[in-house]
């Protein structure tokens, strides 16, 4: 039997597949069902914030500073990707972190974009609207590379990474394997390299007030 060790907690597993169904339901509602897809939205934005908390004070391969390396270390990798000598990483490998920051900061500008359309300021705002859709539209070009990035390393690697992130467990590490991050010091939590991604602030949204055929609003 093959020896498996723990990887991804409760939190990032439960983060990961509510991320995914708010995501698709957001998808689905588009077009109608307008206050479902607001929610829908909203749960996204609560999931984003859950996401950076976890990634900046979570457990060891939650953590940015974990899994998120320079741009040379990540050039390097593709390199050794595309020769078929890409060592196994225990948690992110450095082309899946920056697919991590990738959808975070994609689905956070989504969700901004989106809440931003609910208020009197952004209300019918063009450049509001034609961002949150043409972002929406790149988000499924995003997820499509990822859904190829998981195969990818599945089958190099054979392991299966989609039922690892439903147990939580992985593959116990074997020789070349990778368990840290080059940034980080002997089993120690690196420096965080990934910065400030993104800010999400909470406030109840505003409904925009009823208009008039000359779009101007109706009430004070």
């Amino acid at each position: 039997m093959t020896s498996t060790v723990k990887v991804w907690d409760r939190p990032i597993r439960l983060f990961h597949w509510s991320l995914a169904g708010s995501v698709a339901l957001c998808w689905l509602t588009a077009d109608e069902l307008q206050s479902l897809h607001e929610v829908a939205g909203y749960a996204v934005a609560g999931l984003v914030g859950l996401r950076l908390a976890l990634g900046l004070a979570g457990t060891r391969y939650a953590r940015f500073s974990q899994f998120i390396r320079s741009p040379r270390r990540t050039l390097l990798y593709a390199g050794d990707m595309l020769r078929h000598k890409e060592p196994r990483y225990l948690g992110h490998n450095p082309l899946g972190a920056v697919m991590v920051v990738l959808l975070l900061l994609m689905v956070g500008g989504i969700a901004l974009t989106g809440w931003m359309q609910t208020t009197d300021a952004y209300w019918g705002v063009e450049w509001v609207e034609e961002t949150h859709e043409a972002l929406a539209e790149l988000l499924l070009v995003a997820i499509a590379l990822h859904v190829v990035g998981v195969i990818h390393a599945s089958l190099r690697h054979h392991e299966n990474l989609v039922l690892a992130m439903i147990t939580g467990r992985k593959r116990a590490p074997a020789g070349g394997d990778i368990l840290w991050s080059p940034n980080s010091g002997k089993n120690k939590q690196g420096r965080c390299t990934c910065g400030v991604l993104v800010c999400f602030c909470g406030a109840f949204p505003r409904r925009p007030a009823a208009r008039g055929a000359d779009g101007n609003c109706l009430t004070p």
